[in-house]
Formats: C-alpha cells, structure tokens, sequence
C-alpha cells in the first residue's frame, strides 16, 4: 500500500509522529505544496530560509521530496490519486489559514475516497488541549503554565530515516526549490538550514549555555541564547524533543528554557481560540487608543524599520533584524515599545515589520509578543509600562558590546557611554542622527492618552 506525507511545518524525519503513520502503510510519497497564499506572505529571509531547510530534508530522502506548487486542494488529491494512495499524513495545523486550508483540503480528499490523518503538531501540547477546569481556554500564562506542564507531553517519536519513499519522478515535473526561495543582500548572514543543523545548534546550547540561560538570556551582548527559534518555525526539531533534553536536567538555566517552551504553547493556544488577534487587539481598548499618522508619523515609522531613531540600543536592534533576520528576544520588548510608546504607532505596523524579515517569523509568537508589548493581550504588560530605550541599553548591554556591534558610527565610543552619545565631549559621532523625540516627553504624552482612553478594559 501507498501513503503521502504532507509536508508542512515539520521538515525533519527524526521524532516526526505522522511520518511514523504513513510509513506503517508501505511506501510513502513526501510532498511539499509551494503554497503562494503563503509564499507571499513571508519576507525573503524566511523564504530563503524555507528553501535551505527543503534542499536538506530532500537530500536526507535520497532527493526524493515532491516540491509542487498551487493550491494544496487541488495539489494533494492529485498527487494522492496518481500514486494510488488510500491515505494522506499530516501533522495537524492550528492557526486560522492553516485551519481552512486543510478543511479544503479534506473535504476534496473525501471526494475521492482518500482519507487525511493528522498526527501530532508544532505543539508539545496541543492548542485547545490544556484548559481551565471549566473548558474554558487559560488567558493568563502562569495558571496555563501550570496545566500545560500537569498535562505533560509525548516523549519523542522515533527515527523516519529508513522509510521507502516513493520517487516522483514520472509525476510530473517538480517545482524547483531556487523559486521558492527569495534574494537576501548579500552581507546578511542567516543560520545554517535543515534538521541536521538544528540538531547541532541545539547540542551546541545544551553543552555550552543552557545552566546559564535564566540569567544570560536578557544578555543581547552575550552568546547566551539557543537560537533554536528558526528551527522551531519549519520543524527542523520539535519542541518535545528539546522537552525531553531539558528533562534531563536539573539547572535553573533549563526550567527557564522549557517555561519559554510553554509560551510559545501558549501564544499559539491564544491564536486557535482567538483567530481574530491576528490582527486585531485582544483587548479592543487599545485599538481605540489614538494613534499617529500622517506623514510625520511615516518619517518616524521609516527612520524605526532602519535603525535611524537616534537611540543606540534601540537601532541595534533593528539592525540586528536587516542584518540577520533576528532580533534577541530582550530587544525585541525595547524595539516593540519605543514604536508603540515613543513614535505613538500601532502594534500591527511593527508585528507586520518583524514578519517581513525575521527569519523565525512564526504568526502566533510574534503577533502576541507584540500584543504583550502594546497591553493588548493575554497577561499584556500594561500599556501604562513604558520602556525607557536609554535605561534599557545600561541594564542590558551595560558595556555596550551589542551596539558597538551593530552600530559602526558608535564603534569608536567606548563602554557604556555609547548608549548616551550626545553627551559626549566632542558631541556626537559624525553620521549617527539625534534622537528623533525626546523619550521623557513622549512618555507623559502616553500616559496621557490612556487617561484619555475611549472606555476602560
């Protein structure tokens, strides 16, 4: 008998339950659909990323891998019916396009008397699966923390790399993996692709970082992060098998690493409940807020995208993003408020940013980590807390390293007087620009606001 696998957010053989599933039928036909609803919705870093992690899964099948491009409902059952398979595999996808789209999907597979089995998902544990006593979904991370980890997840499935797959080549020609990728300048520097390189960067970070992780994380000037999240995003590696390394362990350092686990858990739990935050604030509050815009608010919203705000740890940040499609987590919080609490512009404009160049742009984690920033969220930081960009940079670079690193008109300055370079004695830096407003004043102009918000949470 013959099966397909349905490629999707799962690009690995190792611990990859559906993949189990198909191979118990016989021979199995590995598909990936070149889907442009979501093509052209991801920034090249993510897209050049993608293609990376395609070439070295097709090669870890002997070059096996289909690569078909259009619409998985008409792609999938006719591929399915070509090869003669009676079932096709998946791993389940909870976000709300992914929702519809597999809806499609197994509805014109029923047509045709195929079955479509899901199996897993992104998830340790499933959106939808942890909820109150009552059944109703958590809003507050602690509390779904606690469930999430009395819950528990599955230990990790085992090896697919001795599956027969089946060769595509009297299918049809194969969309070429070079068009699903997409051109990055030529100085940016993404991660090594695929499921063997998440697998090194992960024993990389277990030897060398993880016991020091609790602290080292708010470290943007330090190495002190996994760098797993672009892996996390295409399913080079699942979360339960970082679950079951953590296990084995006994640090601080390896708790705080399986709690932010369980908020990416969390974020995508809040997304299958909640599809509308997409795009619009949880709490509807802060929609209604009054918002910039206009062409000064334009000039400010450019001079953020490019790292030319005049304050050194918020610019590092956002050249960190241009130069390698990612950001430290930490920064990310300094970036995401300085856009909504200083320049006084919408959450949605810098989510939309973030998923137009990071590398690891997942929907659910990036739309409701700046959701937590702006106060509309889940557990959202209160929209009153405003960053201070200056004091941020002290505390968490106090050295100034990571500017210094992103920044090269600031390079010559040294120590953490790189993080005030208007004080300096021989005034600023030649091509560095001023501040573009002036923090304290935009902070009570925040707080006026909200006083003056429409109606209260």
């Amino acid at each position: 008998m013959t099966s397909l696998l349905w490629f999707r957010r799962d690009l690995r053989l190792d611990d990859h339950p559906a993949l189990l599933e198909a191979a118990r039928s016989g021979d199995v036909l590995g598909v990936f659909v070149a889907d442009d609803k979501l093509l052209n919705g991801s920034g090249s870093p993510r897209r050049h990323f993608l293609a990376g992690c395609l070439t070295k899964l097709s090669e870890s099948m002997g070059g096996r891998l289909m690569i078909a491009h259009g619409r998985p409902e008409n792609v999938i059952p006719s591929l399915a019916t070509k090869v003669g398979a009676d079932t096709v595999h998946l791993s389940a996808d909870y976000g709300p396009y992914g929702r519809k789209r597999d809806a499609r999907v197994e509805d014109a597979l029923r047509r045709k008397d195929i079955e479509m089995i899901a199996t897993g998902s992104a998830y340790a544990v499933a959106p939808g699966r942890v909820r109150k006593p009552d059944g109703t979904p958590y809003a507050v991370f602690t509390p779904f923390h606690r469930a999430w980890s009395a819950h528990g997840w599955r230990g990790p499935a085992g090896s697919g790399g001795d599956v027969e797959w089946l060769d595509p080549e009297d299918l049809g020609p194969r969309f070429a993996v070079e068009k699903l990728s997409a051109a990055i300048p030529s100085d940016m520097t993404l991660p090594a692709p695929g499921e063997k390189a998440a697998q090194q960067v992960w024993s990389d970070f277990l030897e060398k970082a993880v016991a020091d992780y609790d602290d080292e994380r708010n470290r943007p000037d330090h190495p002190g992060t996994s760098h797993m999240s672009p892996y996390l995003k295409w399913g080079c590696v699942h979360p339960r098998t970082l679950l079951a390394d953590l296990s084995k362990r006994r640090s601080v350092g390896a708790a705080s690493y399986q709690r932010e686990l369980g908020f990416r858990d969390f974020y995508g739990d809040i997304l299958f409940h909640r599809p509308e935050t997409l795009t619009v604030s949880a709490d509807p509050v802060i929609d209604g807020l009054d918002w910039d815009s206009g062409k000064e608010a334009d000039t400010r919203l450019e001079a953020w995208k490019t790292g030319r705000t005049g304050y050194p740890y918020i610019d590092a940040g956002l050249r960190q993003l241009m130069a390698e499609g990612w950001i430290h987590n930490r920064v990310r919080m300094g970036v995401a408020s300085f856009l909504i609490k200083d320049l006084h512009l919408a959450w949605q404009l810098g989510a939309a940013h973030f998923m137009d160049h990071l590398v690891d742009g997942d929907i659910a984690s990036n739309t409701h980590g700046w959701q937590w920033v702006a106060g509309a969220g889940a557990q959202a930081s209160p929209y009153y807390r405003v960053f201070n960009p200056i004091a941020q940079g002290e505390k968490f670079d106090p050295q100034g390293d990571y500017v210094r690193r992103y920044v090269p008109e600031l390079a010559g300055v040294a120590g953490k007087a790189v993080h005030r370079p208007w004080d300096l004695p021989d005034g600023m830096p030649k091509g560095y620009p001023a501040p573009i407003v002036d923090h304290a004043a935009e902070r009570i102009e925040t707080l006026r606001r909200w006083e003056q918000r429409p109606h209260s949470r």
